[in-house]
């Protein structure tokens, strides 16, 4: 007879944050998602191996002065857009310099959206069947702030399933708005296996690679991607891909291995490009699923990224990607 998984949910407080854990006892896989912390999921541990990367400080320090860690949502752009304006449905939008909600990067271009760790997620519900689950909400119109920069209404769902030692990841926009609603959100997950980035090789299920400025700015141009499987020691990556090599069901698969263990991100169809991330001198890498191209709302306005997604008003965009780790 098969071995029903026993998946459970608990609610806790870790340095004083209140996080949510979701359990599958049977795979030995925990989740721990921290809804005020921009819902990110800050921990995956498999039979005790950490495989989400985060620092060292505490939760508490975290939410003090937040970092990258986990699984943060880049919404509702990722990556970089260049300057401070944008294009949407044929009009220009300009950003209100010096808000606290827009983040430059070195050459002054807002990166990474409005959201990454913002406490206004709302929890909708959590369940056992058939998976650990924890679903939650974030009302895009709510905040003035917000609306300012990207005056389009929207509500994001987010849901997180842990099931047979594999987590999935759904996202739901809904545009409320009275006009299409731009799809260019990604998320950037940090990832770490045992043995160090010298021990890793990745694979890149890439058809093409996105040429970028110095700026890391796409250029238009799109060149062959040189290789599939590319041993991490020595190398750099800080790369756009798309499209991407998928399987029938329209899904694309990066992984990273050190030999044992491996650690695979499947990106569904919508996510159209993957942003791979590893940087020189630290044991992490990051495989981030991206409806868009950087700079996507410019991009698409130039006539060089046609692929856009878009919501009509009162419509809905769905995706998944999964984090399935093997070996351990």
């Amino acid at each position: 007879m098969p071995v029903l998984a026993d998946y459970s949910v608990e609610k806790r407080t870790v340095d004083g944050v209140d996080v949510v854990v979701l359990l599958d006892s049977t795979s030995q896989t925990e989740v721990t998602v921290v809804p005020s912390l921009g819902n990110i999921a800050v921990s995956m541990k498999v039979k005790g191996n950490e495989i989400f990367w985060k620092p060292a400080e505490s939760l508490a320090t975290l939410k003090a002065k937040p970092a990258q860690l986990g699984n943060p949502l880049l919404a509702p752009w990722a990556n970089r857009n260049e300057g401070m304006a944008y294009w949407v449905n044929g009009k220009q939008h300009r950003f209100a310099p010096g808000e606290s909600t827009l983040r430059p990067d070195g050459n002054g271009n807002p990166v990474h959206g409005l959201v990454m760790f913002t406490d206004r997620w709302q929890i909708v519900e959590t369940g056992t069947n058939g998976a650990a689950s924890i679903r939650s909400r974030l009302n895009f119109a709510d905040n003035a702030g917000w609306m300012k920069q990207f005056p389009f209404a929207h509500t994001i769902e987010m849901t997180y399933l842990l099931r047979n030692g594999e987590l999935e990841v759904v996202t739901r926009i809904a545009n409320q708005g009275k006009e299409k609603l731009p799809v260019a959100i990604g998320y950037h997950p940090w990832f770490q296996i045992p043995g160090g980035r010298d021990a890793w090789t990745l694979h890149i299920p890439a058809k093409e690679h996105v040429e970028l400025s110095p700026t890391l700015i796409p250029t238009g141009k799109r060149v062959p991607a040189s290789a599939a499987d590319l041993p991490l020691k020595g190398a750099k990556q800080d790369d756009v891909y798309t499209p991407l090599i998928r399987d029938a069901q329209g899904r694309a698969e990066f992984w990273v291995t050190n030999g044992t263990q491996k650690l695979s991100v499947i990106f569904g169809p919508k996510y159209q490009v993957g942003v791979v991330y590893a940087p020189p001198g630290r044991d992490v890498v990051c495989f981030e699923p991206m409806a868009a191209v950087t700079d996507a709302f410019n991009q698409h306005h130039k006539g060089q990224y046609p692929e856009l997604q878009s919501i009509a008003p009162g419509g809905e965009w769905v995706e998944s990607f999964w984090v399935r780790p093997s070996g351990f």
